[in-house]
């Protein structure tokens, strides 16, 4: 993984057999990023994907394998605990060019990802868990 940092925007390239959820925390963690926001594309060779069933409050997920296009990745970056928290979602496309799309849990570069992130200097925003909803939501 190689990234430069340019005004608010930090550029990157993942590389083959990375992992994109623990390298952008990685970065994230590294240049003390708590707030922003994502996008990448690229291609990717096993990724596990959720989706969050509200009535049982809690994340069903399925990993597919095989040689898939990122068609969209974003998301956020807050802070949680003084720690960087991602909320990542995908949309990847197989051979026949199926779709398949939910929260991103990890994913797997199988030729490269090409990552933007805009940094978000000014104020913050946390996350607390909501036990109504089931979820780390947003606090202000």
């Amino acid at each position: 993984m190689e990234y430069r940092v340019f005004a608010d925007v930090l550029i990157a390239r993942i590389d083959k057999g990375e992992e994109i959820v623990a390298s952008i925390k990685n970065i994230c963690a590294k240049e003390k990023i708590l707030l922003g926001k994502i996008n990448a594309i690229g291609a990717v060779k096993k990724a596990r994907i959720g989706l969050f069933e509200t009535g049982t409050k809690r994340y069903i997920s399925t990993e597919l394998n095989g040689d898939f296009e990122i068609v969209s990745l974003s998301g956020t970056v807050t802070g949680m605990n003084g720690e960087p928290y991602l909320h990542l979602h995908v949309n990847l496309a197989d051979s026949s060019f199926k779709t398949y799309g939910g929260h991103l849990n990890e994913a797997y570069v199988s030729a490269t990802c090409e990552l933007t992130l805009q940094i978000i200097k000014e104020g913050s925003v946390g996350r607390k868990f909501s036990e109504e909803i089931g979820l780390n939501l947003m606090e202000f």
